[in-house]
């Protein structure tokens, strides 16, 4: 076996007064990382990344693997959602389960994570019909759904829910709500299951987008008019990258009340409905430099 090379036998020998501080070269590309999070300019030390930057990178790798793997803890989370003020005297949530009955089954058969178990389809149709002579129509049903980052819906499904019914709370005809849904081991089609027990008129999934190395909070919002089972993607509206480090709770209830408003307006949702509200901050942008070319 040919031994492992040593810096002797290297074609460009290493200089050790190159190394600031005698460690590492830092990379010129290093100034771009104020305005990302990608791991770009990450410097060397001899032919090797350095070991901050290594050590860097097996930790957002653990918390990427522990966001999916990570349990959902439901009651806690039913408890911040009934807890929120729009929400005090209204139905209090409701918990489902999807078909994928253990978070091995839901990795392995995303198809099972779309449909939601026999039980949990019963005690819906039930709630629903309680007392009542024929199903009642709702504006909105949102639905909560644990997908690849329980971390995401655990830590901003209550402020990002709070954000956007405070501001269809401001509408001259407040919408309908039915009650919150929340969906352990669920996929996004799950909602439209949800959504058409409930004959909502749209229905919106919180759920945990696949974790980045960046990212392993980042929450996702989908959007679908007339909801039934048996949709595509195609018919969805899809606002990604909520989370504080990404797109604000603000600013994605502005954009969810618009697509919504837009949507029962239009009646539909999905490759036909554009989200429109950031054409005037593009359309009148003066900036005429590129951030990488130095003034």
């Amino acid at each position: 076996m040919k031994p492992p090379s040593s810096p002797q036998t290297l074609k460009t020998p290493i200089n050790p007064d190159q190394f600031p501080n005698g460690a590492v070269i830092n990379n010129p590309w290093r100034d771009l990382r104020q305005f990302t999070d990608a791991r770009i300019g990450l410097g060397r030390a001899g032919i090797s990344l350095p070991t901050s930057e290594l050590l860097a990178f097996q930790l957002s790798h653990a918390e990427a693997r522990d966001a999916v793997n990570l349990p959902l803890d439901i009651k806690a989370l039913a408890q911040q959602l009934n807890a929120i003020p729009l929400l005090v005297n209204a139905t209090p949530a409701l918990v489902v389960a999807s078909q994928a009955h253990d978070r091995v089954t839901y990795l392995q058969r995303p198809d099972l994570g779309r449909k939601l178990a026999d039980a949990s389809r019963l005690s819906l149709v039930k709630h629903l019909n309680q007392g009542q002579a024929a199903t009642p129509q709702f504006d909105l049903a949102i639905v909560v759904v644990d997908g690849l980052s329980s971390l995401a819906v655990q830590s901003h499904a209550k402020p990002f829910i709070h954000a956007l019914l405070t501001r269809l709370n401001q509408q001259q005809k407040p919408l309908t709500l039915a009650p919150i849904t929340v969906v352990e081991q669920g996929r996004v089609a799950i909602g439209d299951d949800i959504g058409e027990i409930f004959n909502a008129q749209i229905v919106i999934v919180l759920i945990g987008e696949r974790p980045g190395l960046s990212s392993p909070d980042s929450l996702g919002l989908y959007m679908t008019w007339s909801p039934k089972t048996g949709l595509t993607d195609a018919c969805r509206n899809c606002i990604s990258n909520i989370r504080p480090a990404g797109l604000s709770f603000n600013e994605a209830a502005k954009r969810a009340e618009y697509l919504i408003t837009e949507a029962r307006k239009r009646q539909l949702t999905g490759v036909n409905l554009k989200d429109r509200t950031q054409d005037d901050v593009i359309e009148n942008q003066q900036q005429t430099t590129h951030f990488l070319i130095a003034e």
